[in-house]
């Protein structure tokens, strides 16, 4: 297994329409493995293949304590949405910025698992909210879209000074690290 670079807002990249899986192959499970192992170092409860850089329908979450219960949703489609709730919501591909969004409170979804197999469920609550954050990373959407236009300003100035301070050569007073 091996960590992935997570792409980090206004990366472009990040704006990329994931391309749906035509076969789940080793290499995706191998895929699956390296952003699920990501994801946990980030540390973070879901990412979506589009995140590091890989254009292509795959997500993986795991909302358990014990980090042990990983979901993988593969070519994911929501069948239905109900209600609507607002929660605060991060990105890995935004660090430190944490916004109220509003989104459905029930949806059901279709999606493949690791083994390629069809999955059809209902979820609400976070794992709702979770699977249509990462869902819309697949189609190169951010949470800070979601956001009033002065709020994603905010949140594009916090993205590109982050960036600044931790390009090489900042000093860990100036880039906020500590030794």
């Amino acid at each position: 297994m091996a960590l992935l670079p997570i792409l980090e807002f206004p990366d472009a990249r990040l704006r990329i329409k994931a391309q749906p899986v035509s076969k789940v192959t080793e290499e995706t499970r191998q895929l699956i493995d390296d952003m699920l192992e990501t994801m946990y170092a980030a540390p973070g409860i879901g990412l979506a293949a589009t995140q590091v850089n890989i254009p292509q329908c795959v997500l993986v979450l795991d909302l358990s304590e014990e980090k042990n219960e990983p979901l993988v949703l593969i070519n994911p489609e929501l069948l239905h949405r109900e209600g609507q709730e607002e929660t605060e919501e991060g990105c890995l591909s935004v660090p430190g910025v944490f916004e109220k969004v509003k989104r459905a409170e029930k949806i059901k979804v279709k999606a493949l698992n690791r083994d390629g197999a069809v999955q059809e469920f209902e979820a609400e609550g976070l794992l709702a909210v979770c699977i249509q954050h990462e869902m819309d990373h697949l189609v190169g959407k951010l949470f800070v879209d979601l956001l009033s236009p002065l709020k994603r300003q905010l949140a594009r100035k916090k993205a590109r000074k982050d960036q600044r301070q931790r390009e090489p050569g900042a000093s860990p007073a100036k880039s906020g690290r500590g030794l």
